[in-house]
């Protein structure tokens, strides 16, 4: 067992061992904690591209697989990524070590977060295309911001950066912190200002309900100081019932007009969204290279955030216009013989029908197939199986791949893709098809596939490369 009484930051490590070190968002701070002067090891039970090559290039070689001898040089500190578990070999080797550590969210708040102004994006969907929107603007609003986001930022290629500028972007994630931290993330991020995209259920391998869920973010809404904000969906009704009890200004946003700032219009042409936005009774227009209302909605947060940083309304449309997307949400992997192929990251029903109505009314006269991959711990138990059967309306042919089983639950109590297609296939029959295995998908789409469709891969995982290789079977025609 870990000593309580070590988790704590030595004054001035120079030395910092990271377990775990080729998760992205560890790798990321390994890069941040370099870069701020400090020597970096790490070691990973999977050292291979890309974090690898990405750890190479920035001149630190982890310790293939986790072993006591991989605290042999005596680190000043050591930060233990949510991968661990407490048997972990080297999580055993520091208990006996009698070293400092910290988790994740500790060590980034420790040395980034807590000099700069926090600005936390919170919320079950658009937490990492609202982070990057809100990135992208401080920077080109000249703010100079640092941030930490789960995903790569296109205009930055990359997902954290270290600024001279008072503001730091943090995506406020509620998973929990390590295995000797079951609180979320995003209680240690110290928060001044505050976006609550939504909260609904999601995380069954951590939380039991969404009573759970709501409890975690009524600790970090108690985290806001008296002078901070929380710009909030007060469309979303478990959002609208915590920030009542916020001890800050609440600013609401949303399509209902009792919000402060209100979604009133939207038009999308050639990828880009126009929309109207109404606050203090006066009418702003903006746009975005995006699709979806739901982008619009993570927009007119961030125009909400730097409306109270002091920003015109002509400087953040002219931010928003220069944004250039986030890797794996919306994001176009190619085009071959007229055909678009689209990554997003979508995997929660909510998510998937928001993504996948953008998408359609952003390509209006293309047929849109859409390929899903559920993947997460919680997609693939059999809570969402029938909130999925209206997820995928705006989708013209569903190709749905069969869930890697989970060893901990139940048969019954997991998802399948084959009861899904059935489902959907009751009023639209042929609409929707699973399939057991990615090359089963590949095969049915190099034969069903025309010119001018556009096929959008939903998964938050790899999904065994099927991008490329779709598109490298595109290229090589039929």
């Amino acid at each position: 067992m870990l000593n309580p009484q070590l988790n704590y930051s030595p004054q001035s490590p120079k030395t910092i061992h990271i377990m775990g070190i080729c998760g992205t968002g560890m790798a990321a701070l390994a890069n941040m904690l370099q870069q701020a002067g400090h020597t970096i090891t790490g070691s990973d039970k999977q050292v291979y591209p890309p974090m690898s090559d990405f750890l190479e290039r920035i001149g630190i070689i982890p310790f293939a697989g986790y072993a006591e001898s991989n605290l042999d040089h005596k680190p000043d500190l050591v930060i233990v990524g949510n991968v661990i578990t407490k048997s972990n070999p080297e999580a055993v080797a520091l208990a006996d070590a009698g070293i400092p550590y910290l988790s994740f969210p500790q060590a980034l708040a420790e040395y980034f977060i807590k000099q700069k102004h926090s600005l936390v994006v919170s919320g079950t969907h658009g937490k990492t295309t609202t982070c990057s929107l809100l990135a992208s603007t401080l920077y080109h609003a000249g703010l100079d911001p640092s941030f930490m986001i789960g995903g790569i930022v296109s205009e930055f290629q990359s997902n954290n950066r270290l600024g001279n500028g008072q503001y730091f972007v943090a995506e406020g994630d509620e998973y929990d912190t390590a295995f000797f931290d079951k609180g979320s993330k995003f209680l240690h991020y110290r928060p001044r200002t505050a976006v609550i995209t939504s909260i609904e259920f999601d995380h069954a391998d951590i939380f039991t309900d969404i009573s759970q869920i709501k409890a975690s973010f009524a600790r970090f809404i108690e985290l806001l100081p008296p002078d901070g904000l929380i710009i909030a969906h007060l469309d979303d009704n478990n959002v609208a019932e915590l920030v009542a009890k916020a001890p800050c200004r609440v600013e609401g946003y949303g399509y209902q007009k009792q919000n402060d700032w209100t979604l009133v219009d939207t038009k999308t042409r050639d990828g880009v969204t126009h929309f109207d936005v109404t606050y203090l009774d006066q009418k702003h227009q903006f746009s975005i290279p995006l699709t979806g209302r739901h982008n619009c909605l993570n927009s007119i947060a961030v125009i909400a955030v730097l409306n109270e940083l002091g920003q015109s309304f002509s400087t953040i449309s002219n931010c928003l216009d220069k944004f250039s997307g986030v890797k794996r949400r919306q994001e176009v992997r190619g085009v071959v013989n007229g055909i678009t192929v689209i990554d997003d990251f979508a995997h929660h029903p909510t998510a998937v029908r928001e993504t996948l109505d953008g998408l359609k009314k952003g390509y209006p006269t293309k047929r849109l197939v859409c390929v899903f991959e559920p993947r997460t711990n919680t997609s693939r138990r059999a809570i969402f199986q029938e909130a999925y059967t209206k997820a995928f309306n705006a989708a013209d042919l569903i190709l749905l791949r069969e869930p890697i089983p989970l060893d901990n639950v139940a048969k019954d109590e997991q998802f399948s893709s084959a009861t899904l297609a059935k489902e959907i296939n009751k009023p639209e029959a042929g609409k929707a098809k699973s399939f057991e295995t990615t090359e089963e998908i590949l095969i049915a789409l190099n034969h069903v596939l025309e010119n001018g469709d556009v096929v959008a891969i939903l998964s938050n995982g790899g999904f065994d490369n099927i991008h490329e290789r779709l598109l490298t079977l595109l290229r090589a025609g039929r």
